[in-house]
């Protein structure tokens, strides 16, 4: 058997539902090998085809979606609202999302694992690959990351394209600059703080809620062009801010924070958007 391999073929940018972090923004690069006889071109499968066939599936059916581990015992899913999910931490506290059929994509296991999802993407392309193609291989990996980053999930209403879904992340590098000089100190002080946080912009704030036992929680909703849209989660889980959650928002958010606790000095804000991709802000 030949075999031809596509490594950094994509990169999937997505949110999780985890029993203890909760609401997890997630950023995996996927590699491909492909197994099979060569066809009448002496190939196994044609590198023109492996973008327009292999990543748009995998695009279309992970990329931008909420991704829901089906065995999870917390998992509650409406008969008569089968596109409303609501999904019990460990802690006790809940998460509710309501969106489009396409806004979200059911995977086997109680927590999410990469192989669940390779599987799933397997099954998918083997379906759309030419007969001489015999086995396909998806990897699914993290970014090698040297300094802070953060799992932050946002949703862009006013986004044309699939980022108007409510509950799509990204794992996101931060690199911050003061007077010239790269500060780590800095950069761990904002990945702690957006670690496994919801970025939410008040104009979409629904509602604010306090259950009998205390747990205060906020409700996101919005209509975009894919449809109606809504997300209830933990207080503790959010942060605010006053305007959109574009990268190019965040990094302006980020150094604006940094310059008022620092107004005399320079400050310049890298923030990633996932891998190899985000928004440069100075001040």
């Amino acid at each position: 058997m030949n075999h031809l391999f596509v490594d950094n073929l994509t990169v999937i940018d997505f949110a999780y539902l985890d029993p203890d972090r909760g609401l997890v923004g997630e950023s995996w690069i996927a590699d491909v090998v492909l197994g099979g006889e060569l066809d009448d071109q002496g190939m196994v499968f044609d590198f023109s085809d492996v973008k327009k066939t292999i990543k748009r599936v995998i695009d279309e059916r992970v990329d931008h979606r909420l991704v829901v581990p089906t065995d999870h015992p917390g998992l509650t899913v409406d008969p008569a609202a089968p596109n409303t999910l609501t999904w019990t931490l460990t802690d006790g506290s809940r998460i509710v999302h309501r969106g489009p059929r396409e806004a979200f994509v059911m995977v086997s296991g109680e927590t999410l694992t990469t192989s669940a999802v390779a599987g799933l993407l397997e099954a998918e392309l083997s379906a759309v690959l030419p007969d001489n193609v015999k086995s396909i291989r998806v990897g699914l990996r993290e970014e090698d990351i040297d300094g802070a980053y953060y799992h932050y999930v946002h949703g862009l209403k006013k986004h044309r394209g699939n980022c108007q879904r409510i509950a799509h992340g990204h794992r996101s590098p931060i690199r911050i600059r003061r007077n010239g000089q790269r500060d780590p100190a800095l950069e761990q002080t904002w990945a702690q703080r957006w670690r496994d946080i919801y970025v939410g912009t008040e104009e979409d704030v629904s509602e604010r809620l306090t259950d009998p036992d205390g747990t205060q929680y906020v409700a996101f909703e919005y209509q975009a062009n894919q449809g109606d849209f809504h997300l209830t989660l933990p207080a503790s889980r959010v942060y605010m801010m006053q305007t959109d959650t574009t990268v190019e928002l965040i990094a302006s958010h980020i150094a604006d924070q940094c310059k008022a606790e620092r107004p005399g000095e320079r400050i310049q804000v890298r923030a990633f958007e996932g891998v190899g991709k985000g928004a440069l802000a100075e001040r």
